[in-house]
């Protein structure tokens, strides 16, 4: 079992195999080889670590969950259409479930995937957030992530002709 300590001090303990799926925590007990003591993480509380376990949990029998991130830079980076439809395609009923979450919680666990390195919790909490906005206005946008609009009508409108290409009609 590892140990792994949240922001507010509380020691969690989870399965080597369950928590590997994190690429900074795979690399921590590979580079440290420390397994009694307890692994600090703290920039994740405690209930969004037991979130993030409970969906490692859920995929701990998928070998590809464990494997270091591509060294090939074209292909690390690639969103083309194919790759995320494939990673679409992963997902299950689960995971749909999963990020049916408060706002704030599916921050917490897209930026918690990203410290931790979890890169298909970190992909599935992001199209779960690129789903909120598509086919928004920006002022619906704003409203849903309660951006304030600190622009002046003047500057607004500079942006707005600066950036037409990308306004669908």
């Amino acid at each position: 079992m590892i140990k792994l300590t949240t922001a507010e001090g509380a020691v969690i303990e989870v399965e080597r195999e369950v928590i590997e799926q994190s690429g900074t925590i795979r690399n921590i007990l590979n580079d440290v080889r420390m397994t009694d003591k307890p692994i600090p993480l703290p920039n994740v509380s405690g209930p969004i670590l037991t979130k993030i376990i409970q969906y490692c949990e859920h995929h701990r029998n998928d070998p590809s969950r464990r494997q270091p991130k591509p060294e090939n830079p074209s292909t690390e980076n690639d969103s083309s259409e194919a790759a995320i439809q494939l990673a679409i395609e992963k997902m299950d009923d689960f995971d749909h479930e999963f990020c049916r979450l408060d706002q704030g919680t599916l921050f917490d666990i897209l930026l918690a995937a990203n410290f931790l390195d979890i890169q298909p919790l970190l992909d599935l909490a992001g199209y779960t957030v690129a789903n909120m906005i598509k086919g928004k206005t920006v002022q619906e946008i704003r409203d849903t992530f309660h951006v304030k609009n600190d622009f002046t009508p003047e500057e607004e409108e500079r942006v707005i002709k600066a950036n037409a290409w990308c306004e669908s009609e």
